[in-house]
């Protein structure tokens, strides 16, 4: 039987991930249509009332209709309001075809919000805000009280004619590991991108268009000025928007900072593993821990080096299905897995145990979490957008980094980034597109100190440029920080008053890393 699934090479290439407590999800309710009035004066059975119209709303010159944002892998769904936005696909040829883009708002719960409008700019590249939308609202939501938020799936994800394509060809086996073999990659996306040209040309899905395109949907709501919310890649977006659209932006939050200047994919194997020298290090200084692990890092790289010499395929059970499974475990495949735990702190915590289990032949924790973390990513990153992005923006501007071929993540994502954009289309980039930022706008940038991807070494590069922002690093966290601890109330704090250098930030210093799990019942007491 063949498969039918998104193509793989979008996940092993994937940079900056949104990850914002997808489980802290709140139902924000759009108002209903009001009730048909019920029959008085009669006991007479009451006649049949015909159902009341779809609830509308006219915000600027677009009408918007009642819907609900659902999300990947779960059944819960955040009350918005939504309308189609037509753009023509390349913006030199307004003839041409045109595309339909996925717009969706979050009302507030005011009945004469701010004239000013949240909007949230997602990650990846390749993340859909629209699929975003319940960690926005926890992350956001103290600021629903007086102000619209605004979900604009940017061209070529979730809704926004997804540059998506299927691997029909066969089904897929343990033997899979496209990463580790740039023949078997480069035709898989051969494959992927003679699907996706039957629908779109994919030069033209790359950040500058899209900060056009919501430019175009900021006029089309009434022209409100801007409180942007970049998060991961989302800050590339927003960095771009305010250099090119600067009277319309009110404000800006940076979380998990990209620099302008960055070449996305160049700085990831150091990163990473700076990320995970300062994790383990709390393993080796806590007693119990060093105890129970020794050293975490060097059991990494001994298990990396015994699959560099023999990498086989080994079973365990899904953590969903409970079925056994096989995958080909690799020295690729063991990078991708720390580098998804390394995210975030609670599986950041576990690194330790999954390793050493692993080491000692049992593969399912280790497998089992990433199985789980790695099918989220596969649901909400699309790799066709992400290639055109990264292929447009950065692929010339790779140098060789001989220095990152002993770190677990290695030339990887350089090697595996070539081999796609030597096969993907590339669209044009503006001459200054990579030159720091610099604007006296109140912007707000916070960093996660263990960030495996976008490290606080980064906000500060940022706010060298900036006359009026503040640079908050979250004790313990990692990538992407707003919906950490007090972080939602610091962010309302900053849009509502525009002082960033006046907050007091004292509240995050209660932050503290995820106790390193000892056994899978937790750390020690």
């Amino acid at each position: 039987m063949s498969t039918n699934r998104k193509a793989r090479f979008g996940v092993a290439v994937a940079v900056a991930v949104a990850i914002i407590a997808a489980n802290r999800v709140s139902h924000h309710r759009a108002p209903a249509a009001p009730p048909a009035p019920a029959a008085t004066g009669s006991t007479a059975p009451a006649a049949t009332v015909k159902p009341a119209p779809p609830a509308s709303w006219k915000l600027g010159s677009l009408t918007l209709h009642a819907c609900e944002l659902g999300q990947p892998n779960s059944g819960r769904t955040t009350a918005a309001w939504c309308s189609p936005f037509e753009v023509p696909e390349n913006r030199d040829d307004p003839n041409g075809r045109h595309i339909k883009l996925r717009l969706a708002v979050v009302r507030s719960e005011a009945e004469v919000p701010a004239k000013d409008m949240l909007v949230f700019l997602a990650g990846g590249p390749g993340q859909a805000a629209t699929e975003s939308a319940g960690a926005a609202v926890a992350a956001l939501g103290p600021l629903l009280a007086h102000r619209n938020l605004l979900l604009l799936d940017q061209r070529g994800t979730g809704g926004s004619h997804p540059l998506d394509c299927k691997d029909e060809t066969k089904p897929a086996t343990p033997d899979d590991d496209v990463d580790g073999d740039p023949a078997k990659l480069k035709a898989e996306v051969e494959r992927c991108l003679a699907q996706v040209e039957k629908k779109a040309d994919p030069r033209f899905y790359t950040t500058t268009i899209a900060a056009q395109d919501l430019e175009d949907v900021r006029r089309a709501l009434g022209s409100p000025t801007f409180d942007l919310v970049g998060v991961s890649y989302g800050t590339r977006m927003a960095q771009q928007y305010l250099m090119h659209y600067p009277g319309a932006v009110r404000s800006v939050v940076l979380d998990g900072v990209v620099p302008n200047q960055l070449v996305l994919g160049e700085d990831f194997a150091r990163n990473l593993d700076d990320a995970l020298k300062a994790q383990f290090a709390r393993c080796t200084a806590d007693p119990a821990c060093h105890k129970r692990f020794g050293d975490p890092y060097q059991t990494l790289y001994q298990l990396r080096d015994a699959l560099r010499a023999n990498p086989h395929v080994v079973s365990f059970r899904d953590p969903q299905s409970y079925r056994t499974v096989q995958r080909r475990l690799s020295e690729f495949s063991l990078a991708s897995v720390v580098r998804m735990f390394a995210y975030t702190p609670p599986t950041a915590a576990l690194l330790p145990l999954s390793i050493d289990a692993a080491a000692h032949g049992d593969v399912g924790p280790l497998l089992g979490q990433a199985k789980l973390l790695s099918g989220d990513l596969a649901d909400t990153m699309n790799g066709g957008m992400q290639s055109s992005v990264i292929c447009s923006e950065d692929a010339d501007l790779f140098t060789p980094r001989p220095e990152d071929k002993d770190t677990i993540l290695g030339t990887r994502m350089i090697d595996a980034l070539t081999t796609v954009c030597s096969v993907w289309p590339h669209g044009t980039r503006p001459k200054d597109f990579h030159d720091p930022l610099k604007s006296d706008k109140p912007v707000l940038l916070m960093s996660g100190q263990y960030d495996p991807v976008t490290p606080p070494r980064y906000g500060e590069e940022v706010l060298k440029g900036l006359t009026d922002a503040r640079h908050l690093v979250a004790p313990g966290q990692g990538h992407n920080v707003i919906a950490a601890g007090c972080m939602p109330k610091l962010v309302k704090r900053f849009v509502e008053d525009l002082q960033p250098k006046q907050l007091d930030a004292s509240c995050l210093d209660r932050l503290q890393p995820t106790p390193m799990f000892i056994d899978f019942n937790g750390a020690t007491p």
